[in-house]
């Protein structure tokens, strides 16, 4: 390769660097408003969850995130229940809380964790952190 094609092809390297990071951010700033889709009815792809974990830190190994028709149903469920909130992760749950758990943040920043069980019904909401694995769930107002 000469030294003219090495040089473009860096040019592109870094432009699509360029573009991803701005598309990314504009991604991130979108969902962190509420603009678009609305607060509470976010709808994130798995790439999406992964990209914004919005105060919740990086996914544990232990736990993976829901995709299609699941997803959909545990996080209406969960909309349901936290109105006020923005979607951050749909995924199982194995502390043993419930079958799946979204961790949701609400506009003043405070953390929610809603547990939802196999039939689609919530069964737990906690405000902050989970509580430790193998401990139930604590129902907040």
């Amino acid at each position: 390769m000469d030294r003219k094609q090495h040089r473009t092809m860096r040019v592109v390297a870094a432009v699509a660097l360029a573009l991803g990071v701005a598309g990314g951010s504009y991604g991130v700033a979108s969902a962190a408003s509420g603009s678009g889709s609305g607060t509470g009815t976010l709808t994130l792809t798995t790439a999406q969850q992964v990209a914004q974990p919005q105060g919740w830190g990086p996914q544990r190994s232990d736990e993976t995130l829901l995709t299609g028709e699941t997803a959909s149903k545990v996080q209406a469920a969960a909309v349901a229940r936290v109105s006020d909130a923005t979607v951050s992760r749909v995924e199982t749950d194995a502390d043993g809380h419930a079958a799946y758990e979204v961790h949701m943040i609400r506009s003043d920043g405070t953390l929610v964790t809603v547990y939802v069980d196999k039939q689609f019904d919530v069964v737990g909401v906690e405000t902050g952190m989970p509580a430790p694995s193998g401990q139930p769930a604590q129902p907040t107002a």
